[in-house]
């Protein structure tokens, strides 16, 4: 692999590369949030019952209780929406910090412009979904959308991180006529992309319980299962969504087909990742076992889940090791790209 000198670097990196660690905080704080019940910690957007922070004082309860009689202030709960938001806004500033630094040196030689402009409209889009998953009390379809945009966020932060640095010189490796795995590292993306989602629809409708054996389900192999209740996405917008509408079949058929998809997951990306340690160019070994690395680790974190029966800290570190392993992928694809033509 060649290097080259930090002089190469973009305007922006380092904000970028802050940006990305930021983002990833976003998103476990989203999850730690989600897993201890406090998305409706606040019923209100962007503050919490009409107040800046966590009502805690008993004149502010009263008076919080008073705009609220639905929604009783449960100061354990609101905190964790808060400190979520506050973070969540904080990027927003940094990531609108990145446009400016984009559009300022647009005119440089392979300076990014359109993908940061990108991340900020995202990242806007993000709020609005925030306020809904409020608003629209935690329906399932909002709350999945908005991981997934959380999960968007940061690929793309890592992404741009990645162009900004200038690590690496366009080296033109050809690869083998025996391994081509471009095509199969896109699929793998997808595939990835994929689970995220179904491990998203498996959280916002609290089904992460609902096998809490290992092989089997509920001590049967084939458990009684309800996908089209589980996969109905027409579900009514109204009811308080906290805690989950569906019945058991609908939850265990959500799960097993989480499942499912990990199993295809760890079979495609193992090929690809194992495939390209060892017929791939030497320098992209290091990224494939990062991709290995990514999907060992977020495999022993979903099994751990079970066997240990959803810990906090356990589960936010899976959501966590799935946003690591789509980054890993998308670096893997970039690399691919950037390796076999030459491109920047």
């Amino acid at each position: 692999m060649s290097y080259v000198s930090t002089s190469l670097r973009k305007p922006g990196f380092w904000l970028a590369a802050f940006s990305t660690v930021l983002a990833l905080v976003v998103v476990g704080l989203g999850a730690w949030t989600r897993l201890v019940h406090a998305g409706l910690g606040c019923p209100d957007w962007p503050g919490c019952y009409g107040f800046l922070t966590v009502p805690d004082t008993a004149a502010e309860i009263l008076i919080a209780e008073q705009r609220f009689p639905d929604a009783p202030v449960e100061v354990e709960k609101g905190w964790p929406e808060m400190i979520h938001r506050y973070v969540a806004g904080s990027l927003l500033l940094f990531v609108g910090a990145l446009a400016v630094s984009a559009f300022r040196n647009r005119k440089q030689v392979g300076q990014p412009f359109k993908l940061p402009l990108f991340i900020l409209g995202l990242i806007i889009v993000q709020a609005a979904f925030g306020m809904w998953t409020v608003t629209l009390k935690l329906w399932p379809q909002v709350v999945t959308a908005h991981l997934l945009g959380g999960f968007a966020t940061l690929t793309l932060l890592a992404l741009l991180t990645l162009r900004l640095s200038g690590h690496w010189q366009p080296i033109r490796e050809l690869f083998s006529h025996q391994f081509e795995p471009r095509k199969l590292a896109v699929i793998a993306t997808l595939v990835v992309i994929a689970q995220i989602t179904l491990g998203g629809w498996t959280s916002s409708n609290y089904a992460a319980l609902a096998c809490p054996d290992l092989p089997t389900c509920q001590g049967q192999m084939l458990p009684e299962m309800d996908f089209s209740e589980g996969f109905d996405v027409t579900q009514s917008i109204g009811p308080n969504y906290l805690g989950g509408k569906l019945d058991n079949d609908a939850r265990v058929a959500i799960h097993m087909a989480h499942r499912i998809g990990a199993i295809i997951t760890a079979l495609l990306v193992g090929v690809l990742a194992i495939r390209g340690l060892l017929r791939g160019a030497g320098s992209l070994k290091p990224v494939y076992g990062f991709v290995l690395f990514a999907l060992g680790l977020q495999l022993t974190l979903g099994l751990s889940n079970i066997i240990f029966y959803l810990p906090l800290s356990v589960a936010v570190a899976h959501n966590l090791g799935g946003a690591l392993l789509l980054i890993s992928l998308v670096v893997l694809n970039y690399r691919l790209r950037y390796e076999r033509e030459g491109l920047r």
